[in-house]
């Protein structure tokens, strides 16, 4: 008996014209989107409740102390009995495991934190008088686990006891869905905080304009509305009790045609600074102590923004010879755009005779994600050995609880282990666990530079 034929062989051209369909015009793209927009809206409800929000589960005495509060349970138990105003949480039959919310998890660390042994860590490192670390999560290639490592690293964060501020920067907004944002238009995302630091920067060369007896340039009613708004105004809680947002949506990526023409009208503008400036200048970066921001998957003008902002830089790729070719095409992208703004800006500081700008992360990190050790060690290795320090060592392994979280719309840290078992949740969780172990290592020392810094300046002054 001959072997079958290969598919490509003996394709019927009726067949073929009848299976094709009616040829598609733009009005069919409407059609097409609103099926995906009902698929999404669809898939996003299985993560919420009756009320259409998202609501974070609940937290067990055993995950409690073997992950959150570093206490034995029965200690855990008798100081709950000792101190019955503290939250004694709920169980679902009579006698059984006791379950607490994050917010009560949160009140339970800061009494141990208050009450409990100086010898051990139940409030994390955070320097006193310091602003938040901004770390940006960024890279060309879509598809390397960008949005789902900042999201896990923001949960983490949040169980670890800090307080979190998620930016949105893509305007597909996959960010804002695993968190349960709605987001209108472009008045609810970082577009007002970007067109009100344009809208300063005119208004500054007006005041030139006039004392050069030159006409003012009227701003438009965007940039009028834009100075009435602040960062505050944009943040929105999410169902977790210290993760907040700024959300995107589809109309953000109209700020990638705006900030162009505002570049050309007012030469002067710092377009890399707007966020920056903005958060600190709104107070944000004293309300949060960890702010994580995801980029598009291109180097666009907002994630210009997103990575001059940041003060540490993560950089997902897989463990495949495109990513890595990708990623490498990704840092000299970085290198020559940045080394412009520098060249164009430090041209003209020369003449006036001011400080140069010289852009400076604490730490710039690539992290193997999706990684498969029976398959890409090899590759891996190969990676590490020439991008050395500039790759974490920890390779984030793809696991099933990453694809049955990624179901449901949640995170890992927000699966319930009863959906698995206990053992299988905490090798599913082990890996993302150290990712956060690595980043926090990062976040610790930049922290503790910046105090031994102010230490010795303080010292000497």
């Amino acid at each position: 008996m001959s072997e079958p034929l290969p598919p490509y062989f003996n394709i019927d051209p009726d067949q073929a014209m009848a299976d094709l369909g009616p040829p598609t015009s733009s009005q069919d793209f409407h059609a097409i989107a609103e099926a995906c927009s009902r698929g999404r809206q669809d898939l996003a409800g299985r993560g919420m409740d009756e009320a259409g929000q998202k609501r974070l589960r609940l937290f067990s005495t055993w995950e409690i102390t073997k992950y959150l509060i570093p206490v034995a349970q029965a200690h855990f138990r008798r100081v709950l009995r000792n101190n019955p105003d503290l939250p004694q949480g709920t169980s679902e039959t009579a006698g059984g495991a006791k379950w607490f919310t994050l917010d009560e998890v949160l009140r339970l660390r800061a009494h141990f934190g208050s009450e409990g042994s100086k010898s051990k860590e139940y409030r994390p490192y955070r320097p006193k008088g310091l602003p938040a670390k901004i770390v940006s999560v960024a890279n060309f290639k879509g598809g390397v686990g960008k949005t789902s490592t900042a999201a896990h690293l923001a949960m983490s964060a949040a169980l670890d006891g800090y307080k979190v501020l998620v930016i949105d920067l893509d305007s597909q907004g996959s960010m804002t869905s695993i968190f349960g944002g709605r987001i209108e238009d472009e008045w609810g995302t970082v577009f007002p905080v970007i067109a009100r630091h344009y809208a300063e920067a005119a208004q500054a060369e007006n005041r030139a304009k006039a004392d050069r007896g030159e006409a003012p340039t009227p701003l438009d009613d965007t940039l009028s509305e834009a100075l009435k708004m602040s960062t505050g105004d944009l943040i929105r809680p999410t169902h977790w009790p210290n993760i907040d947002l700024i959300g995107a949506q589809l109309n953000l990526y109209w700020a990638e045609f705006q900030i162009p023409v505002w570049r050309m009208a007012t030469r002067g503008w710092k377009l890399w600074d707007a966020l920056t400036d903005r958060l600190e200048a709104d107070g944000v970066l004293d309300d949060y102590d960890v702010i994580f921001v995801d980029t598009p998957p291109a180097l666009g003008y907002l994630t210009i923004n997103g990575l001059a902002a940041a003060d540490i830089l993560l950089v997902p790729l897989g463990a495949s010879f495109l990513e890595f070719d990708s990623t490498g095409r990704f840092f000299d992208m970085l290198h020559s755009t940045f080394s412009s703004i520098e060249e164009g800006e430090n041209m003209a500081a020369r003449a006036l005779g001011r400080e140069g700008l010289q852009f400076e992360w604490d730490a710039v990190r690539a992290v193997i994600t999706r990684y498969d050790g029976a398959q890409q060690a090899e590759l891996a290795a190969l990676i590490q050995a020439y991008l050395g320090q500039t790759l974490s060592p920890h390779r984030q392994d793809f696991t099933a609880l990453i694809g049955q979280a990624g179901e449901s719309v949640n995170g890992i840290y927000e699966a319930d282990y009863r959906d698995f078992n206990r053992e299988t949740y905490a090798r599913g969780r082990q890996t993302f666990d150290s990712t956060y172990a690595a980043f926090k290592r990062l976040l610790i020392g930049a922290w503790h530079r910046d105090a031994k810094a102010a230490d010795a300046e303080a010292a000497s002054g």
